[in-house]
């Protein structure tokens, strides 16, 4: 991030504010107050040189310029507003660059072209054909044949004494001494100083030169791996945002997957001529692939889409929390826990603050909040649904939780029923949940995308 002031703007927004190269407006026909004010004032009449650059720029390569030009009309109006106030103007025209910027970038960024659609079209097909004999590891399985094997060449950074990760100071197994000059002479250096980090040479895009894929784990919170591609041009290697972002800028990256706190899984993979990252992202009952172009910035994406439902049970024998010590449910409890749970989707999941009490509240209730939704949740586990569950003459508050889809062979989809009485000192409880899943609809569209994948 760039820092001036009290303002902070993007590396991206950084350069592209930097390429303004057109003067601000001529101040020797100032007119209106507003005009005045920023003519007065230097920071606020390079915005507006900044501003009129960049708006030129947008209407090049805008599809809809009539609607650009209505929309920056508008602008003005609120930007005259302000009157001679000049924190106020600065901050409309913070505001607007930005706006600008990112509509410039979804007007030059990749498109798919027909080969990417078929791509996306022949996945789909594949997962239909897979669900036929593997109803719940169809999407896996597709991906799995489609998956590239080892065509590349990997290295890893050194580490200096201080055991910090360097870009390699001699030429690793496997590289040419074409590709080491050129390695070289591209300043990737940077990309070891934020974490461990691999590199690895292959040819994405078919020109017959091998492009550089640079893997980064940073650790954290959600445990990162950060994964970023530099295409080969000439005698360098140029980064795959270098129109967006400046070359030295770790601003951004193709994608990143995250540990703790998401289900996503990236596969490597060639269909059509192309390759492509292919990236998962999970949560309950839904799993979205990307088809990431790896040398391009994708704004609008292939995306096939996969809704499972589930067969939810609680198991008789359950686990004391953090503990291995089993016990057994009584089976009338596992009977009421099963059928509270049975039933409940993808399309289940209204959780937090319900328009009902999921609990009647009784008349000496002093928060009656407690009654409506089981409360906030972790970042590192997904909520699916708040429900009531009744054990005799008692109503208990419920919700059940997952880790993001996360699903295996063995055990299912895992989850956990949380259950408390509202306003109750009680502990509250706990049960193991486990779940099988078939898949109902697999569909195509081209659009945004989310997760680790909503990047440059």
């Amino acid at each position: 991030m760039y820092i001036k002031g009290r303002y902070i703007v993007s590396a991206c927004a950084l350069l592209f504010f930097q390429q303004a190269l057109a003067s601000g407006m001529d101040c020797t026909k100032a007119a209106s107050v507003v005009e005045k004010a920023i003519c007065a004032d230097k920071p606020l009449y390079e915005l507006d040189a900044q501003m009129g650059a960049a708006y030129r720029k947008l209407m090049k390569a805008a599809p809809e310029q009539a609607e650009v030009k209505k929309a920056q009309r508008q602008w003005l109006r609120e930007r005259d507003g302000c009157g001679e106030e000049v924190s106020c103007l600065s901050q409309r025209y913070q505001d607007r660059l930005q706006v600008l910027h990112a509509q410039w970038i979804d007007a030059v960024a990749y498109k798919p072209d027909e080969i990417d659609k078929q791509v996306m079209e022949d996945l789909q097909q594949r997962v239909r054909e897979m669900s036929k004999e593997s109803p719940e590891f169809a999407l896996e399985r597709a991906l799995n044949s489609l998956t590239l094997g080892s065509i590349g060449s990997s290295f890893s950074a050194e580490l200096d004494e201080d055991e910090q990760p360097l870009f390699p100071t001699t030429i690793p197994k496997d590289v040419t001494q074409d590709e080491w000059k050129a390695l070289q002479a591209s300043d990737i250096k940077g990309a070891a100083e934020s974490g461990q980090t691999s590199y690895t040479l292959m040819d994405l895009d078919g020109d017959g030169q091998r492009d550089l894929i640079v893997e980064t784990y940073s650790g954290g919170t959600g445990m990162f791996h950060y994964t970023e591609t530099w295409r080969r041009s000439d005698g360098r290697f140029i980064r795959r945002t270098a129109e967006f972002v400046p070359q030295n800028s770790n601003d951004s990256v193709l994608f990143y997957t995250n540990d703790r706190g998401a289900n996503q899984a990236v596969y490597l993979i060639g269909a059509r001529g192309k390759i492509y990252f292919a990236y998962q992202n999970g949560s309950y009952g839904e799993d979205q692939v990307y088809l990431l172009n790896p040398l391009k910035v994708n704004r609008q994406v292939p995306t096939v889409s996969v809704r499972y439902d589930y067969q939810l049970k609680v198991p008789h024998t359950q686990y004391i929390e953090d503990s291995d010590k089993a016990y057994e449910l009584e089976p009338s409890l596992q009977k009421v826990l099963t059928k509270a749970v049975t039933g409940l989707d993808a399309n289940a999941g209204m959780t937090g603050q319900q328009k009902k009490p999921l609990c009647p509240i009784p008349k000496t209730a002093k928060d009656s909040e407690e009654y409506y939704g089981y409360g906030a949740s972790y970042y590192a586990i997904e909520p699916v649904a708040d429900f009531p569950v009744i054990i005799g003459d008692d109503c208990y508050v419920a919700r059940l939780i997952n880790w993001f889809g996360t699903y295996d062979e063995k055990n299912g989809l895992p989850a956990v029923l949380l259950m408390r009485k509202p306003e109750s000192e009680d502990p509250q409880r706990s049960y193991s949940v486990n779940g099988r899943r078939h898949i109902t609809q697999v569909s195509t569209s081209v659009g945004k995308t989310e997760g680790g994948a909503d990047n440059f």
